[in-house]
Parts: C-alpha cells; sequence; structure tokens
C-alpha cells in the first residue's frame, strides 16, 4: 500500500490564556499539520510546532523544508506495519547547513513521521504504542493509563495562590514551575508556592535559559530549601557545556530542554557530564522514533528523561505523546495532554484531555486514536499546500 497524497497545513490557533516564561510569551500557536491519504483513502496526521528559540525552526522554513525535500522519493510501498515503522525511521529531511546539532527541520519531520505511522496504523490496525514494541523492546512496558504534571508558568500573587490551591485539589502529585522571569523574586516564591502545594507535591522548576553559568549555582542553591527535585535548563545553549561544575556545587539535578534537540545533542552532553535528565518532547526531537532513540541512549548512559510537550499541541501531539507515555518505562515526569484546558481549536472529535490528578488512560483505537475534526482544522487554516498527489 502506498501514500497516494501528502498535504501541509499551517495552523494558527489563539490559546485559552496567556503562556509566559523566561524566552517567550505565547497567546496563540502556529502549528505545521501534515495529513498522509493513502491509496485506498485511509487518511493519517502529523503535527509539528516550530520553535525558533528552540530549534531555529520557523513555519516558513518548515513548509520549504517539506516542499524541497523530494519526499516522493522516500515514500515506500508497505504491506504491514512493521514496513512502515522501518520506512519512517528512515524517513530525511536536510537542515540548514550552519546547523551543527542536526535539528532544524524536526518540527516538520515530527509532523510527517507521526502522519505517516498514522495512516498505516490505521490500516493494519495498530496503536501507534506499537512502534515501541517494535523498535525499542528494551523500552516496551505498556501501562493502561499515565498521569500528567500540573504547570505553573508566570502567576504571581494570588493568581499564583489560588492556581496552586487548585492544582493541590486537584490530586495533582507533581508540578513544574517556571522560574528566571525577570522581576520575580523565584527563591520567594517557590516557597510561597510550596507552602501552598504542601509537601507531597513534587515540585521541579524550569529557568527556559534564564541565568549565565556564572550565576547558576547560586541560583539553584536559593530554590532547594523549598525541596525541588530538578532544575531545567538554567542556562543558554552556548554554556551547557560548563554545567558540569556546577553539578558539583547543587544538589539538584539538572535537566536539558532547549539543549536536548537531537542525538548529537545527547552525545555532547554525555561527554561533556552536563546534566542528569534528558527532557524529551515529539516535536523538538523529530518525531516519535527519533524520541524513543533519544530515551533509549539515556538508559545506555545512566540518565533520566522526562516525556515534555510544547505549548499549543493539539490532540495530535497529545495523542502521540500518550501513546509513547503508555509503552516507554521509567518516565520520570510527564507533560501534555492539557488540549481543551489551553487551545481553543482541539481537531479531535473525543477529549483526550488528562482527567483528575493529571491521570488519563492509555488510548486504544488505531494510529493515533483520534477522530479528526476537519471543522476545526478548516476554522483555523492559514495556508495548505499539496506535496503530493
Amino acid at each position: 500500500m502506498k501514500i497516494a497524497e501528502v498535504s501541509i497545513s499551517h495552523v494558527r490557533i489563539p490559546l485559552k490564556r496567556i503562556i509566559k516564561h523566561a524566552s517567550h510569551a505565547r497567546t496563540n500557536t502556529d502549528n505545521i499539520l501534515v495529513r498522509c491519504t493513502l491509496e485506498d483513502g485511509t487518511t493519517g496526521f502529523g503535527e509539528g510546532l516550530p520553535r525558533d528559540y528552540v530549534t531555529g525552526e520557523t513555519i516558513d522554513s518548515s513548509m520549504e523544508i517539506l516542499r524541497t525535500s523530494q519526499i516522493s522519493s522516500q515514500l515506500e510501498s508497505c504491506s504491514d506495519f512493521f514496513q512502515a515503522v522501518q520506512m519512517a525511521e528512515r524517513l530525511h529531511l536536510p537542515t540548514a547547513p550552519e546547523d551543527d546539532r542536526k535539528c532544524s527541520a524536526n518540527a516538520a519531520r515530527c509532523a510527517l513521521e507521526i502522519a505517516v505511522l498514522d495512516a498505516y496504523g490505521k490500516k493494519f490496525k495498530e496503536p501507534l504504542s506499537s512502534v515501541t514494541k517494535l523498535l525499542a523492546g528494551d523500552l516496551f512496558k505498556p501501562v493502561n493509563k499515565v498521569r500528567y504534571s500540573g504547570a505553573i508558568t508566570s502567576a504571581t500573587g494570588l493568581k499564583m495562590k489560588i492556581a496552586s490551591l487548585l492544582y493541590s485539589l486537584y490530586g495533582f502529585k507533581q508540578m513544574k514551575v517556571k522560574v528566571g522571569i525577570a522581576g520575580y523574586d523565584d527563591a520567594k516564591r517557590i516557597l510561597q508556592i510550596r507552602k501552598w502545594l504542601g509537601k507531597k507535591i513534587d515540585i521541579r522548576v524550569d529557568a527556559n535559559e534564564a541565568w549565565s553559568i556564572d550565576e547558576a549555582a547560586q541560583r539553584i542553591q536559593e530554590l532547594e530549601p523549598a525541596g525541588i527535585t530538578c532544575m531545567e535548563q538554567p542556562v543558554p545553549h552556548e554554556q551547557v557545556y560548563h554545567l558540569k561544575k556546577v553539578r558539583t556545587q547543587v544538589r539538584t539535578p539538572i535537566m536539558l530542554d532547549e539543549s536536548l534537540c537531537s542525538m548529537i545533542d545527547a552525545e555532547r552532553a554525555v561527554e561533556h557530564e552536563a546534566c542528569d535528565y534528558f527532557n524529551i518532547r515529539l516535536s523538538k526531537c523529530g518525531g516519535f522514533i527519533p524520541s524513543l532513540r533519544l530515551a533509549q541512549y539515556a538508559r545506555r548512559h545512566g540518565m533520566k528523561y522526562q516525556l515534555g510537550c510544547q505549548v499549543g499541541e493539539t490532540a495530535i501531539l497529545s495523542s502521540a505523546g500518550r501513546h509513547f507515555a503508555c509503552s516507554v518505562c521509567d518516565i520520570r515526569y510527564l507533560e501534555g495532554s492539557y488540549d481543551k484546558h489551553l487551545v481553543k481549536e482541539n481537531f479531535s472529535k473525543r477529549d483526550i484531555t488528562f482527567g483528575w490528578g493529571g491521570v488519563a488512560p492509555a488510548i486504544t483505537g488505531h494510529g493515533l486514536g483520534i477522530v479528526m475534526d476537519e471543522k476545526a482544522l478548516a476554522r483555523v487554516s492559514i495556508r495548505q499546500e499539496i506535496l503530493r498527489g
């Protein structure tokens, strides 16, 4: 069975609230969607979130990469799901000449790969989680439900207190808090959040590259009395390979996010002893299969990992993340499935947002396991192009 048509869409989706951290503030999200249609009409969808401050990608660069990458020559006829998975792993989009990290086509590749896997998963009646079983048996440990973290971003004062109390009352067990935002007293803020959340909730923090390497240790030490369990991306990417010294000065494990976008990043992080954790995010890391490979690499080198998400993911990436989370072992922290709480158009006819306490069931349908809301897609589409067909 061959893919008969590939099309791409630029969608702009309003968010239900402003999301702010040290690197960016966002009121809407610009995403790229890929639709793959098989010869028999079976259709799959994939999504990527280009972020120029993470991987150097934009909507325009992603669409151009997909338009000029000779995708047709890479799309083979597949007679079973394993062949489709093997083909999906081989999918290659060229990166920018100046990109020595090889991550400047990751959002586009993620959208294409997931669309291919969704289409063939539906055709051959396999869930996306089967990819883990087929390619990464050492990671494969299926579960029937997972629990997501909550997040507190730029809230202060009464809003921060209300958010903390609501998360606690709603039964969350883990919380990520953004720090490093200009004008905020991080140490005071984290202690207040700890007081409102209580002692039992696991709190980690994310600085989104806010600090310099010279101040990082002191900033982290100031937060440690609140009992934080992880410090995410404290310094800009250009300085992360000096974090080995910082790690000897603090008790808190260090996680890389903006600096963990490719296997090259992972290899350099291990070589320079820059971190304890990888933040794996499907779009940022190039798709479901590259994310599996990063998790395998982490385990082989004694590293831990979380599955993160990007602000503005719709049900397409949320469901892909759910399949990853419900099939991959040893995920320390889990983010995603904010769907109805964040985006105004979600694309799925069935709500897959997490429930009480962040708990969400495994998705058991074929492919992504969702039914696309084509009317919602039409409402937010900025432009569409057919690449093959």
